[in-house]
């Protein structure tokens, strides 16, 4: 029979692991700073944050974990010691589709942590020029729902833009009621992002039939509007409901059960190859017979796996179209490379939107 140790002598155990535990995050804090100052001297004076050194990094955390604390969990905390540790550097910041309280927000602290600048604007378009004017080093913006598909004006936006992709992550969504009321018979409209509404369509049918839904510019924007008139409802996260004091009158009302947002990462950066990554590629064909078969047979051809296939109007011709696509591998991969030069030669436009480490978790 194992002998019980006795609390006291836990807690003093406890408390000096504790302090080689503080130890050794001042140590690493003092690397950090160290690593700054290299870079500095070396000419480096733009954003210190690779996301394919902190991919790498968190893989072999998730690896070397031998328990018994979960690799996600062992991945959350090496995620903010590293986010702490980058501020000494240089504090990033990184534009969001705000107000506070949305799942976008959320997304900038999964996959930076919490201590960066997290800088709220109120639309997709703003996050891209934040971005674009140097205003924030990164933005991040939703690309794709498991439910609803993809998010269209993420997509235009790329045509226009110089922007790479360097990196990605996924949350996944519950969708909650939040409102100053009690029942369902006192809600009189309720408010969402129009992705949302969409996601919780048949819960709506069902519970609230013939109650009006307005799409708003996202969840928190909706939680707000909802704060202020006690007939009306929001659907937004949990969040949302802390920041704007609401009930939670239902919780969970998505319609399907493993409702997931992709985001994407966008910056200037070309992250490197870290053996897991994806390609995203935008592709134009024009208006001719045979268009998507000479897209996909380069990709068929050396063995490159597709992981997504999207088309949106062109606008610069009637029924001209352009293919977002992601492909797995990186476009410094030979194989991937000897893709993309073939698909050049077939199609009237290719532009590589970015390489980039698939999310870690």
């Amino acid at each position: 029979m194992t002998a019980i140790i006795p609390l006291s002598e836990l807690r003093e155990t406890i408390d000096g692991i504790d302090q080689q535990i503080l130890q050794l995050i001042n140590q690493r804090a003092q690397c950090a700073i160290e690593v700054a100052r290299t870079k500095q001297a070396e000419g480096e004076n733009g954003s210190f944050y690779r996301p394919d050194r902190e991919a790498q990094v968190l893989r072999r955390i998730r690896e070397l974990n031998p328990g018994p604390l979960s690799g996600d969990t062992t991945v959350h905390l090496f995620r903010e010691l590293m986010s702490a540790c980058l501020a000494l550097e240089k504090p990033l910041e990184v534009a969001f589709l705000g107000p506070q309280g949305t799942f976008t927000q959320q997304a900038v602290f999964k996959h930076f942590g919490h201590a960066v600048k997290d800088v709220p604007v109120a639309t997709i378009h703003d996050i891209f020029q934040a971005v674009e004017t140097g205003h924030c080093q990164f933005g991040v913006v939703p690309v794709e729902n498991s439910t609803e598909g993809v998010i269209a004006h993420t997509l235009d936006r790329f045509m226009a833009s110089s922007l790479q992709i360097c990196g990605e992550v996924e949350i996944r969504v519950h969708q909650n009621l939040l409102g100053k009321m009690e029942t369902l018979a006192e809600i009189k409209e309720v408010f969402s992002h129009q992705q949302s509404l969409a996601q919780c369509r048949q819960w709506l049918n069902n519970y609230l039939p013939g109650v009006p839904c307005t799409a708003v510019s996202s969840n928190a924007e909706a939680a707000r509007l909802a704060s202020l008139d006690n007939s009306k409802a929001a659907i937004a996260g949990l969040v949302a409901a802390e920041l704007y004091d609401l009930h939670v009158i239902e919780k969970n009302i998505e319609d399907e059960a493993n409702n997931t947002t992709r985001f994407i990462v966008i910056g200037c950066q070309q992250p490197c190859s870290t053996g897991a990554d994806k390609t995203s590629i935008l592709v134009s064909t024009g208006n001719q017979p045979g268009a998507l078969h000479k897209i996909l047979a380069p990709f068929a051809e050396h063995g490159i796996s597709m992981a997504h296939i999207e088309s949106r109007p062109s606008r610069q011709g009637l029924w001209e179209y352009v293919f977002f696509i992601d492909i797995d591998g990186h476009r410094d991969d030979a194989d991937v490379a000897k893709a993309l030069e073939s698909l050049q030669n077939n199609v009237k436009m290719l532009k590589i939107l970015g390489s980039y480490p698939k999310a870690v978790i």
